[in-house]
């Protein structure tokens, strides 16, 4: 663990338990606030006894200070969640910081560097939703992401991005949540949600992603009612042109001179191949022009809803990601931990972790 990481930590405790610098420094023996600042900042190395001190002040176990698959003090997450107990989001956000602490560690421990540069959107607060739904296209366009965005998109975030995606098995109420970190960006994925649902929040979480610095968002949004900040807003606006951009509408013809019954069967088979659903299709047709908001009005959502295909099952997309999956069979051939160590991290059974490399077609030399 550096300096600067240690110190982040004793800060954020610190700051948790609504202690001043003061206060801290007077039970560490300091004898001026700035030593204590010194420390939280990087800038002066914690001694061996000043972090038994720190564990001991700050009612915190050592490890919360020196395990480097924790995300303590470091990076912020916004969480799309609908009406979940703090309680319990805090207790899965240590869960999920595990996940890309045990990603950023392990890499570090295999040489692998983080994006020397990272691309943003050039996006503000003050931008139109025109300038937002530009973007979402000029993305789709520039990262080549085909007939059906959607489809492609996880993949390219990993690849051209460096953003680590995974698909996880979240607690119920959370769909999505973006993770920023000065040296690493991720996106989590509840895999439970429906496919259309899960493409959307990946594009959603990629705006925030992308704009980060400049439209920082809230910690918790609210899925479940319509009042919305302009930022989520813009992300909506984003996220639908990047999935459904007019080059990838143009193929299905014209929307015009149908009946109620055949524009809602169209539009529900349109957006199993786009990966969307058949209601943001709809309004993405009206905003784009195919489609005239008064057919658009008379179409019932209730012949929209699940697309059309209430009972289709789908499978499950494989825990994690290729890439997680590999650079932990990496780790675990290198010696870098144990089979059981990488088990407990993932809260996963030996069996279990041994199905994630399968599912990913990754080989393992380890005994699982």
């Amino acid at each position: 663990m550096s300096a600067s990481a240690i110190g982040a930590r004793i800060k954020a405790r610190r700051e948790e338990l609504g202690f001043s610098q003061e206060a801290v420094a007077g039970h560490f023996g300091f004898n001026v606030r700035q030593t204590l600042s010194a420390i939280e900042t990087g800038e002066r190395r914690v001694t061996a006894e000043e972090l038994l001190k720190a564990a001991e002040v700050l009612a915190a176990p050592l490890d919360y200070f020196t395990d480097p698959f924790l995300l303590a003090g470091e990076g912020r997450f916004s969480w799309r969640q609908a009406g979940i107990a703090s309680k319990a989001l805090d207790g899965y956000e240590r869960d999920a910081g595990r996940l890309i602490a045990a990603f950023r560690t392990l890499g570090a421990q295999l040489g692998r560097k983080p994006p020397l540069l990272r691309r943003t959107l050039g996006l503000s607060k003050t931008s139109s939703y025109e300038d937002a739904a530009a973007a979402g296209e000029r993305f789709a366009a520039e990262f080549q992401l085909g007939a059906a965005p959607a489809l492609r998109l996880g993949d390219a975030m990993e690849r051209e991005l460096g953003i680590l995606v995974l698909m996880v098995d979240a607690i119920p109420g959370v769909s999505g949540a973006a993770c920023h970190l000065p040296e690493l960006d991720a996106v989590l994925i509840n895999r439970k949600e429906v496919p259309s649902r899960r493409h959307y929040d990946l594009a959603h979480e990629l705006f925030h992603i992308l704009t980060w610095d400049a439209m920082p968002p809230e910690r918790l949004e609210d899925t479940r009612g319509p009042i919305r900040g302009r930022v989520e807003q813009l992300a909506d606006t984003f996220a639908g042109a990047l999935l459904m951009p007019s080059a990838a509408l143009e193929p299905f013809g014209a929307w015009t001179g149908l009946d109620e019954d055949d524009l809602a069967a169209k539009l529900n088979d349109a957006a199993e191949v786009l990966g969307v659903t058949s209601v943001a299709l709809k309004w993405r047709l009206v905003a784009v022009g195919p489609l005239p908001k008064a057919a658009a009005l008379a179409v019932d959502d209730a012949k929209l809803r699940h697309n059309g295909r209430p009972d289709a099952r789908r499978p499950l997309p494989p825990l994690f990601s290729r890439a997680f999956a590999q650079l932990l069979a990496e780790a675990l051939d290198a010696g870098k931990l144990s089979a059981r160590r990488a088990a407990s991290l993932l809260s996963l059974a030996i069996d279990d972790l041994a199905a994630v490399f399968a599912a990913h077609g990754v080989a393992v030399a380890v005994d699982l």
